[in-house]
C-alpha cells in the first residue's frame, strides 16, 4: 500500500516509507464466479517503478492508486471456489494479483497452473516459465533475428537479472556461438559463466567496459538484449555490428528519471544507430500471446531437461 503522505515523484528512488502495511477482513461468502485464494508468492519486478507514477509512460500498464493494495504477478492456491473450473487444491496465477495473504477474486481471470512442469517449484511461474522467462524466449524470437549456424555474438545487459541470465543461456540455446553478459559485481559475473554458460561477463564497476567488450567481442556484437539503457547501452551500441539488432527489453537505469520510454538516444549514439541499420524497436510481451501456452511449454522443458539453469530470490513474508 502506498502511504499518500509521501509522494515519491518521477526523479525519485522508492523508500519503504513509500509504503504501509494493513491488517483487514475479507467477506465471509464469495460470489458465483469468484475463489477465495491464499497467496503463496508475488514477484516484485523492475516494471513497477512506472506504475508508481501518475503516468506509467505504457498504455498496457495502469498506475497503482494511494491507499488502495498494490498488484503484480502472483501465485496461490484456491481455498475455496464457485468457478466451475477451479476446484479447491488447484494452484493459480494472474498477472494481477493483490498483495494480500488471502484475496477473493474472479476465477475468469486466473489461471490453472501444473506444477508438474516446473518440478513442483511454483514460483518459477512467476519467473523462467512465466512472463519474465517469456519475455526472454519471444524477445530473442521476435526482435533478435538469430539463426543457427550464423555466427552470432550476443551481449545481455542485466545479464544477472531475473531476464537477463535466461535470455544469455536462451541465445545459446537458439543458435548464438557467442554470449557475453554485463553485470555489477564479480560474484554475479562468476554464476553467469559457471552456472549459466555465459562465455565471459563484464563487471561494469570495475575496468573500462569498451575496452573489455572489444577483447570480449572480437567480432563486434549481433544481437543486443538490452534491461538497463544509459551508458552501458550506448557503450555496446558503438561497437554493434551492421545490420545487427537491440532488443528492447527494460531500461532499468532510467526508470527514476523522468524520461519517455524508451529514452532517446545520444545524437552520435543514434548517428551509429542509423548508419548501421541496427534495429531498435521496443518489445512488449503482451503483444505476443498467442504464442504463449507453446513459449511455456518449450521453457519447462528447457527446465526439466537442466538445459535453462534457474536462480530465485525469496523473502518469507508472515502475518
Amino acid at each position: 500500500l502506498f502511504d499518500s503522505k509521501i509522494i515519491l515523484g518521477k526523479n525519485g528512488v522508492p523508500v519503504a516509507a513509500n509504503f504501509r502495511l494493513e491488517q483487514s477482513t475479507i467477506a465471509d461468502a464469495i460470489q458465483a464466479g469468484q475463489v477465495r485464494v491464499r497467496t503463496l508468492y508475488l514477484s516484485v519486478d523492475p516494471y513497477m517503478r512506472c506504475r508508481m507514477n501518475e503516468d506509467t509512460g505504457s498504455d498496457y500498464l495502469l498506475p497503482w492508486q494511494l491507499s488502495e493494495v498494490a498488484d503484480g504477478g502472483g501465485v496461490g492456491v484456491v481455498e475455496e471456489s464457485k468457478h466451475d473450473n477451479l476446484a479447491e487444491g488447484d494452484f493459480v496465477t494472474s498477472f494481477n494479483w493483490p498483495w494480500q495473504t488471502v484475496a477473493i477474486l474472479d476465477g475468469s481471470l486466473l489461471q490453472k497452473l501444473v506444477p508438474q512442469l516446473v518440478n513442483g517449484r511454483l514460483s518459477y511461474f512467476l519467473g523462467a516459465a512465466g512472463i519474465t522467462g517469456l519475455t526472454a524466449l519471444l524477445g530473442i524470437k521476435e526482435k533478435g533475428h538469430v539463426t543457427a549456424g550464423g555466427n552470432q555474438t550476443m551481449v545481455v545487459s542485466g545479464a544477472a537479472g531475473a531476464c537477463g541470465s535466461l535470455a544469455g543461456q536462451i541465445g545459446r540455446l537458439e543458435g548464438c556461438s557467442r554470449v557475453v553478459g554485463i553485470a555489477g559485481t564479480d560474484e554475479k559475473c562468476s554464476i553467469l559463466v559457471q552456472e549459466m554458460g555465459f562465455d565471459a561477463a563484464i563487471n561494469y564497476k570495475k575496468g573500462n567496459v569498451a575496452e573489455q567488450l572489444r577483447e570480449l567481442c572480437p567480432s563486434g556484437v549481433d544481437v543486443y538484449f538490452d534491461n538497463v539503457g544509459g551508458d552501458i547501452s550506448d557503450t555496446v551500441i558503438n561497437q554493434m555490428n551492421q545490420n545487427s539488432h537491440i532488443i528492447l527489453c527494460g531500461q532499468i537505469s532510467q526508470y527514476n528519471k523522468d524520461v519517455p520510454y524508451p529514452p532517446p538516444l545520444p545524437p552520435d549514439i543514434e548517428k551509429i544507430q542509423k548508419e548501421r541499420n541496427i534495429t531498435r524497436e521496443r518489445f512488449l510481451v503482451l503483444n505476443y500471446m498467442d504464442k504463449q501456452e507453446a513459449s511455456v511449454l518449450q521453457l519447462c522443458q528447457w527446465i526439466q531437461e537442466g538445459k535453462l539453469k534457474v536462480r530465485t530470490f525469496t523473502v518469507t513474508c508472515g502475518l
